[in-house]
């Protein structure tokens, strides 16, 4: 007798395959996955760039807006793995933001001065 399951005897259903994400509870979260890996990418730039001093206008206004992203990202976060990566991320845009700020700011020899 076939089972309208489509499984064998015994065996409970499975679910489909998903792929891992910053989520919990079974509920997914696409903006707060969104903004935290954004976060991420953005303080990873702003980190990589600080460390030459001819990268300072890239590495201060991505850290600017890793730090922005961080913020709104905290703002709508749900659980403690998006929390994690958005305060991972955004450290690290502040500290590519600082040292490019040091290194010649946000407009540094853009505007003439």
């Amino acid at each position: 007798m076939a089972h309208p399951t489509g499984q064998p005897h015994g065996q409970a259903p499975t679910k489909p395959f998903s792929a891992p994400a910053v989520r919990t509870g079974g509920r997914i979260h696409p903006l707060q996955d969104t903004l935290a890996g954004i976060t991420v990418v953005l303080g990873l730039i702003a980190i990589t760039t600080c460390l030459f001093h001819g990268l300072h206008l890239l590495a201060s206004w991505t850290g600017l807006f890793g730090i922005i992203t961080a913020a709104w990202g905290q703002y709508l976060s749900e659980t403690t793995a998006e929390r994690f990566l958005l305060i991972i991320g955004g450290v690290a845009a502040a500290v590519g933001l600082g040292i490019g700020v040091a290194h010649g700011g946000l407009f540094g020899g853009v505007l003439g001065y």
